[in-house]
């Protein structure tokens, strides 16, 4: 006599229901991903000193300005902040 596994030996994988969503769970979708901007990856490559120094004039912390840079979710306030402190300082080295 051939044994059969104990999961096959369940009653409800008769159901064709079941035996579909038993093909593909859930969680074996594909992770969402953040894509950081071309902004977010400037500051990413900046010092961590020239970071805390744009994080403090845009009036936030070293963590929430990483935070963004990772492309983490964050306020918009912060963001925007971010994001023009850091063209002024694109617009002093040119």
């Amino acid at each position: 006599k051939k044994r059969v596994p104990r999961y096959m030996r369940c009653p409800f994988l008769n159901a064709p229901k079941f035996k579909e969503s038993f093909a593909m769970r859930g969680f074996l979708q594909p992770a969402l991903r953040p894509t950081p901007s071309d902004s977010q990856n400037a500051f990413a490559t900046l010092s961590r000193g020239r970071r805390s120094k744009l994080a403090t004039a845009a009036q936030t912390t070293l963590l929430k300005a990483d935070q963004w840079a990772r492309g983490a979710q964050v306020s918009g306030d912060v963001s925007e902040a971010l994001e023009a402190q850091l063209k002024a300082l694109t617009a002093k080295k040119k």
